[in-house]
């Protein structure tokens, strides 16, 4: 996921400019921290006690929405970022991030319906 989100900024900013490329990162950060942090969550939590999974996806649903509303307030509101980039590349890394995340549960489910018992 960060290399993905890298290689996308590197090609903003090369396409784009130094000054979007800041919003487009500004952008990227927010989904990318929470896609990441999820993650690390679901796996270690299916790994150790898999029936706490869902209870903690949606807690963390109910979390995404309430920091997402305050990061994009904050990002144009305080940092005062361009709205078009930032929404583009928020948009975009949040779909593509959490396409990511489905990915990996179909891949933690179908490792774990192998896997000897």
């Amino acid at each position: 996921m960060v290399a993905i989100c890298a290689a996308a900024w590197l090609v903003a900013v090369a396409a784009l400019g130094t000054q979007t490329g800041v919003e487009v990162l500004g952008g990227m950060l927010g989904p990318l921290a929470v896609a990441c942090g999820t993650w690390v969550a679901t796996e270690r939590t299916y790994r150790r006690h898999p029936e706490r999974l869902t209870s903690l996806l949606v807690a963390a649903f109910a979390g995404k929405m309430v920091f997402f509303g305050a990061y994009v307030a904050v990002m144009l509101k305080v940092l005062a970022l361009r709205p078009v980039p930032f929404v583009v590349s928020f948009t975009g890394a949040f779909i593509v991030l959490h396409l990511m995340e489905a990915l990996g549960l179909r891949n933690l489910f179908a490792d774990a319906a192998h896997a000897p018992r």
